[in-house]
């Protein structure tokens, strides 16, 4: 995985939920998320910003495009929002139970 190559404390256990290119190949909107959750969203950015050429020129090289598009990066609140659904699924059934 490209993230183990970047020695960036702050893009430790993060993973890419979605990526969404553009129909010209211009852009690459690439959602991320972390285990700990949105507290750490704004350094996760912030990381991958910092290290966004290296990402995008070691990808061009893996990758068969003639032009490579360029990175944006976003934070996803996708599986934070899943995982509170769950808990009041679960608050529901003890309820239920009880």
């Amino acid at each position: 995985m490209l993230v183990r190559e970047i020695s960036d404390p702050r893009l430790e256990l993060i993973y890419v939920t979605d990526v969404k290119v553009d129909k010209e190949l211009a852009y690459a909107d690439v959602f991320v998320s972390a285990l700990e959750g949105r507290e750490r969203s704004r350094e996760v950015l912030a990381g991958l910003e910092s290290a966004g050429g290296f990402i995008r020129r070691t990808l061009a090289g893996r990758v068969d495009l003639r032009v490579f598009p360029r990175l944006r990066f976003h934070w996803d609140p996708t599986p934070e929002n899943a995982d509170h659904v769950e808990k009041k699924l679960a608050e529901l059934r003890e309820k239920k139970q009880t």
